[in-house]
């Protein structure tokens, strides 16, 4: 019982660091946008 409780914490940490990864990258293809909309308006 107590395995299953340690493999399920760990299973929970790595999709939560994914989780992490992907909102960041959508951060980042959103501020690039972002300075694309800003050059073609100057």
């Amino acid at each position: 019982m107590k395995n299953m409780a340690m493999l399920a914490v760990v299973v929970l940490a790595g999709f939560a660091s994914m989780a992490c990864n992907t909102v960041q990258g959508m951060g980042k293809d959103i501020e690039r946008g972002g300075e694309a909309i800003q050059r073609a308006v100057k």
